[in-house]
């Protein structure tokens, strides 16, 4: 499938300050490069094979499931879940269902992935650097400071970080390279925390773990409140994943989160060379071209979630859905 990459074809230099001055080369690229391909096969145990065969049994099963109504069928909608499970189809499938469940139970800020309504991406709250990281992945950026919290929702925020997530898992490259995050929480005060209930943050935490289907490789936290340390427990007791937590970092200062992340993907502000307000506006031409694909993931509904498996509910034969087969892609015949 086709898919448009934003590159900068001049290295960024501090003379060379002017946006006008960068150039964003659209370049159309046809599946994955050799070099990705690569990674998918040793990381995700990816071939075509087991590509083409695994998403033709999830497109039927989407098909054939009463209780998933205009869900999209496109190879790099599908395919974001099946790599987040290493091509398990029985996983795939509960990611899917449970992606589709969470979308339906925060509907407030999972619905209506308009970036040109949301401040909060405007003011650089969150935003993905032109720049990868030396393992090629994107690098998203998190800035506390342009969050008032007397001025914006919890609605506001949870909804920029879907339209961000939304927007790199629709490419290839991200699914496979998975993301690094970069929070610098400067300005994060209890003040943040009146803006959740204890239980549906709770709830946004776990839920969106075991739904969202994005690879967080590293997480890296500069300056973090060391009064707030209670909510750094309470996040990682509701964490299921101990590899996730075991990617966290927090950084005590500019110098050690440079011994981490190449400078070259943080902003001016943190370090780089790139300023702020240029890193989002490329960023916007990424949401632009991703804007009406976000909006028509408006159209898909889980009508139950009945087949949602959970601890107290045991797995029968086909408890992951119709036609469900059972064990990972090595059930699969294979050439």
């Amino acid at each position: 499938m086709s898919s448009i990459r934003l590159i900068i074809s001049n290295p960024w230099t501090e003379n060379n300050n002017a946006l006008a001055e960068k150039k964003l080369v659209c370049k159309k690229q046809d599946g994955i490069t050799d070099r990705l391909a690569k990674i998918a096969r040793t990381e995700l145990r990816e071939d075509e094979n087991i590509k083409k065969q695994c998403l033709q049994h999830l497109t039927e099963w989407i098909k054939k499931n009463e209780d998933i109504e205009n869900c999209s069928t496109n190879d790099k909608f599908l395919l974001r879940f099946l790599r987040v499970k290493k091509f398990s189809i029985p996983m795939a499938e509960q990611t899917l269902l449970k992606y589709l469940n969470f979308r339906k139970r925060f509907k407030e800020f999972m619905y209506g992935l308009d970036y040109l309504n949301n401040d909060l991406i405007n003011k650089g709250y969150i935003f993905a650097s032109p720049f990868r990281d030396s393992h090629g992945r994107r690098v998203i950026i998190y800035n506390l400071s342009k969050v008032n919290p007397h001025e914006y929702t919890g609605r506001d925020i949870c909804q920029a970080h879907a339209i961000t997530y939304e927007t790199l898992l629709d490419d290839e490259e991200n699914q496979i390279l998975g993301i690094n995050h970069v929070a610098d929480l400067e300005g994060l005060s209890a003040a943040f925390l009146t803006l959740w209930s204890i239980s549906e943050f709770a709830t946004i935490i776990r839920w969106g773990e075991q739904s969202v289907p994005m690879r967080h490789k590293e997480v890296n936290i500069l300056n973090f409140p060391t009064g707030l340390k209670y909510v750094y427990d309470f996040v990682q007791s509701n964490i299921k994943s101990q590899k996730l937590k075991d990617r966290i970092s927090i950084h005590n200062s500019l110098s050690d989160l440079h011994n981490k992340v190449n400078k070259r993907c943080l902003p001016l502000e943190l370090g780089g060379m790139m300023p702020i307000e240029d890193m989002i506006e490329l960023w916007k031409d990424e949401l632009a071209a991703k804007r009406e694909i976000l909006l028509s993931y408006d159209t898909m509904n889980l009508l139950s979630d009945r087949g949602i498996i959970r601890k107290n509910n045991a797995p029968t034969l086909d408890d992951t859905g119709t036609g469900s087969l059972p064990g990972s892609f090595r059930k699969l015949e294979v050439d």
